[in-house]
């Protein structure tokens, strides 16, 4: 199986979504912010011949088109489209296959969805292919029927332009620019089985949906022994689908949210039972800050004069901000290294 490397959607994302989850790996997906960070994932999918998708929440969005934009909401929308038309234009030529995607969109992010949905129309007239490959609406704070048939209703939208939705049955602990509470029982952080089947029930004669499914997840880095994941109920929702459809193995693509941190442990045991996609974002923006900290510390002065005052040095290569900006793309290249390694999707990539 091959694939065209670059953005992929409709029969392409498909087909990287089934090999991911016959192989038994998963894709990291990774929250980017701007130029920077976008480039730093193409480059380390790129060095480990690994496909990968990058992804904005709505506070990335913003933040690509500048937090000085004059309109918050708009500068939602076009930082999300300037993320993608930038990731279309170099992606093919890093040579691996790449999937566009937002993240966390509750129910106050619907208008923001949906106004990317209509740039998607517009890139889908222009090029025969949608802006994004995926979007994500997490409506499960909500009742699950108005979660469920809100999902619905989006996804009808988009399938016409070859896209995917993906949804939340169960919270995610934790919050992901603004979207998600500390505050949450614990028993919403498990995914029922019987809630799966019954979104399956409705999305899946419309179109491609992948599913979140909350088995303990978190957002962030905690204490060993603070989160408790139990893998066992993605387990469970894929036997009954399995059972009721009369399907093959692990008939749902499932999503592995609040990824930072985990123990490698219940990473392999997630993959086991069809998660083909696993988010990061914590410990990239770790990596990031570590390595402009370290660069700091070991050029204190340069952060403190353009020329030192005591014998004349100028610092100008030392402050020039592509040294540390770079710093922070290679921590950023090799944490991303270390995810491709325990997603198991490094040396996997199927673009040809």
């Amino acid at each position: 199986m091959s694939v065209k490397p670059g953005v992929v959607s409709g029969k392409d994302y498909l087909a990287l979504v089934q090999s991911c989850k016959e192989g038994k790996y998963a894709l990291p997906a990774v929250n980017v912010v701007g130029t920077n960070t976008a480039n730093a994932v193409l480059e380390a999918a790129a060095k480990n011949k690994s496909d990968v998708i990058i992804q904005a929440s709505n506070g990335g969005a913003e933040f690509f088109a500048g937090k000085g934009f004059p309109d918050s909401f708009q500068a939602k929308v076009l930082g999300a489209v300037s993320l993608a038309k930038h990731v279309h234009l170099l992606a093919e030529h890093y040579g691996v296959c790449v999937v566009l995607h937002t993240d966390h969109a509750n129910r106050k992010l619907v208008p923001w969805v949906e106004a990317l949905i209509d740039h998607g129309e517009a890139h889908h007239k222009d090029y025969g292919k949608p802006l994004y490959s995926t979007h994500m609406l997490d409506l499960s704070e909500e009742d699950l029927d108005d979660n469920i048939g809100e999902c619905a209703r989006v996804l009808k939208r988009m399938v016409p332009l070859d896209m995917s939705i993906e949804i939340e049955l169960g919270v995610t602990g934790g919050e992901e620019d603004g979207v998600g509470s500390d505050e949450v029982d614990n028993d919403k952080l498990y995914t029922q089985p019987e809630d799966v089947l019954k979104a399956h029930n409705v999305l899946s004669p419309i179109g491609h949906y992948s599913l979140a499914a909350s088995f303990g997840n978190v957002h962030g880095v905690y204490k060993p022994g603070n989160v408790q994941l139990r893998p066992e109920i993605l387990k469970n929702s894929q036997a009954l689908v399995q059972e009721r459809y009369q399907t093959g193995e692990n008939p749902l693509d499932l999503v592995f949210h609040g990824g930072s941190g985990s123990e490698k442990s219940k990473i392999e045991e997630a993959l086991r039972y069809g998660v083909f996609k696993m988010n990061i974002d914590t410990d990239t923006q770790f990596a990031q800050a570590e390595a402009i900290g370290h660069y700091v510390d070991e050029n204190p002065r340069a952060f403190k004069y353009q020329i030192d005052p005591d014998d004349d040095t100028p610092y100008k290569k030392f402050y020039d901000p592509r040294k540390w900006l770079r710093k922070a793309e290679e921590n950023m290249v090799q944490r991303l290294g270390e995810a491709f390694e325990d997603l198991q999707s490094a040396g996997r990539s199927i673009a040809g």
